[in-house]
């Protein structure tokens, strides 16, 4: 394994009693620093995953390390330079902020002195200094997320498992926390590795993204490169017979790969046919439109296109 190589997931398969297959054989690298982003829809295998490389989950088969240890060979190694945010709170609410991470420290065997000064510093960098001596109860929900963030990293990991870090936020406290991971990771170049079903967030936040659909990585690239997939400009058209729409299509040499249709909405990457053409052979065949609009293409195209299928014609 490289130096620079933090995380390495090699064919990684988990099947529970009853022949659920949950993941089947995922395989990724990540670099030392790096941010990378686990996407999918619920239940696609995203917290599995995480889970079979942090040594919540016992893999089927497969090999997880991370930064050089086996996680199924050295799981105390493993769990000794990790730390894991789970999509359920773990602070005390009883107890203050500082207290919380005082006594995360303590778990941890570090120095008062030291941990006092790792406190500060992470408290500082997500803006909970003036509130970190008050009962947790009293937190919002964001907050409360910032806190248990911090409290991963008291103990200096080298590899931040983040499992749905926004999952229950409104937007405001949602784009509160993108700013403090960011913060987190400037201050810090901890490896990161999160699972999300919010697209924006990770775009935001991730370097390089995996997706992963009933258990199947179906991409694994930067954001940037996956957008370019989908071509320069999409065109999005409503209209009462789909079918027609992607007979019309074919029969000009749109490929099938380029066509998604959901409900009445038609979804066309425009890298054979110009927007322009497009709208004429429309107009030309007389197709009822609803309404039709040309844009740069989206991450929520990407995802649809890869997790939603390529539509095919509907049969009558």
């Amino acid at each position: 394994m490289s130096a620079q190589l933090s995380v390495l997931a090699e064919d990684l398969v988990k099947t529970y009693p009853g022949d659920v297959q949950a993941v089947k054989g995922i395989s990724f690298e990540v670099e030392a620093g790096e941010a990378f982003g686990l996407l999918g829809p619920n239940g696609a295998g995203k917290t599995t995953t995480i889970g079979m490389l942090n040594t919540t989950v016992t893999p089927t088969s497969g090999r997880a390390i991370l930064a050089g240890k086996d996680v199924a060979g050295d799981p105390m190694g493993t769990r000794a330079i990790s730390s894991v945010v789970f999509q359920d709170a773990v602070v005390d609410q009883p107890l203050s902020g500082r207290q919380n991470l005082q006594l995360h420290a303590k778990l941890w065997g570090i120095n008062p002195e030291t941990a006092r000064q790792r406190i500060a510093a992470l408290a500082r960098s997500v803006g909970l200094v003036e509130i970190l001596d008050r009962p947790v109860s009293t937190f919002s929900g964001g907050q409360r997320r910032r806190l248990e963030i911090i409290r991963a990293l008291v103990s200096e990991p080298q590899v931040l498992f983040l499992d749905e870090p926004t999952v229950g936020l409104d937007t405001r406290i949602r784009h509160d926390l993108f700013d403090a991971i960011t913060t987190l990771r400037e201050k810090t170049a901890v490896t990161i590795i999160m699972t999300t079903h919010y697209l924006d967030e990770a775009e935001r936040l991730c370097d390089r993204l995996a997706i992963i659909d009933a258990g199947v990585m179906v991409a694994c690239d930067t954001p940037a490169h996956l957008l370019a997939s989908m071509g320069q400009q999409i065109f999005e058209v409503r209209v009462d017979d789909p079918g027609r729409l992607i007979r019309l299509l074919r029969d000009h040499g749109v490929a099938e790969a380029d066509i998604l249709v959901i409900g009445g909405s038609v979804t066309v990457s425009l890298r054979t046919i110009s927007a322009s053409e497009l709208s004429r052979l429309i107009e030309a065949d007389a197709v009822g439109v609803r309404s039709a609009t040309a844009r740069p293409p989206s991450l929520d195209d990407v995802y649809l296109r890869l997790t939603g299928g390529r539509m095919t014609e509907p049969t009558d």
